[in-house]
C-alpha cells in the first residue's frame, strides 16, 4: 500500500463529476517516492517511502528529526 512514512498521507477516494453531474468513483494517488538517506547516528543508509511534501520536510528538519517522528508514529525504520 502506498503510504508516506512521515506524514501518513495515503490513497483517497471520491467522485468524478461530469458536466451532466453523473458521479463515478475515482481515486487520488499520493505522490510517493522512495528515497535513501544516510543516518549518521546509526552509520547506515535508510530507505524511506515519502510523499513529495515529506521529502521537503526532511530537507528542512533533517533526517535525524524525521526518523524520530517516524518512530514516534510507531513505524519501524
Amino acid at each position: 500500500m502506498k503510504n508516506c512514512q512521515l506524514t501518513g498521507v495515503k490513497l483517497v477516494f471520491g467522485n468524478n463529476v461530469s458536466h451532466s453531474h453523473r458521479r463515478t468513483r475515482r481515486r487520488w494517488n499520493p505522490n510517493i517516492q522512495q528515497r535513501r538517506y544516510w543516518l549518521p547516528s546509526e552509520d547506515r543508509f535508510v530507505r524511506l517511502t515519502l510523499s513529495a511534501r515529506a521529502i521537503r520536510t526532511v530537507d528542512k528538519i533533517g533526517v535525524e528529526a524525521a526518523i524520530a517522528r517516524i518512530r514516534a508514529r510507531g513505524e519501524r525504520v
